[in-house]
Parts: structure tokens; C-alpha cells; sequence
């Protein structure tokens, strides 16, 4: 994994503080394969919060926080709130991502 524990510490807990405690996240992509360089920061979550506009409200919230804390780093939020269609990223996030 390509992040240090200060910045894996800082995105948990934004992303538990906004989607709910008990929410699911997972790093996956080129920044969970230590052989890789550069690349975005890729999060799959499967929020505690369920209805769209709270949701659509975390995300907003969170990436304002996590730019802040982080600087400018390209992050994204692959959101699964299990309601509907289940799109191929989230098997690849689930089945390839590391668990925060």
C-alpha cells in the first residue's frame, strides 16, 4: 500500500466521520500495489447512510476534508450503497481493494 499511516489514519477517519461509522472502505487500485507509481487515491465504500441526497452530501463533505488534509491529490469515492444495479467496479474494489 502506497500511502503512509498518517494519511490512511486521516482517510478513515473522514470517511467513517461523513458516511457513518460502521461503513465499509476499502483502498484498491494502483495506490493498494506497491509495484505501481503515482495514480490517484481510489476508495470504495459501502456507507452506513442509505438515502441518495445524505450521501451526495458526505461525498462533497469528504473530499473537501480529505483535500484539505491531503493536499491536492486526485481522490476518488466509489460509492456502493447497495440499491440497485451492482456495477463491475464494485467486484474489482471488493475483490482487489484493502480493507481500511
Amino acid at each position: 500500500m502506497r500511502l503512509t499511516e498518517q494519511q490512511l489514519k486521516i482517510i478513515k477517519q473522514v470517511l467513517l466521520k461523513h458516511f457513518g461509522r460502521h461503513s465499509e472502505l476499502r483502498l484498491f487500485g494502483s495506490r493498494a500495489d506497491d509495484s505501481t507509481r503515482g495514480g490517484d487515491i481510489d476508495l470504495y465504500i459501502e456507507p452506513e447512510l442509505q438515502t441518495a441526497d445524505d450521501i451526495v452530501d458526505a461525498r462533497l463533505n469528504a473530499l473537501v476534508e480529505l483535500h484539505m488534509a491531503l493536499g491536492e491529490q486526485k481522490i476518488d469515492l466509489v460509492i456502493n450503497r447497495k440499491a440497485g444495479t451492482v456495477l463491475p467496479i464494485y467486484k474489482i474494489a471488493k475483490d482487489t481493494g484493502i480493507r481500511l
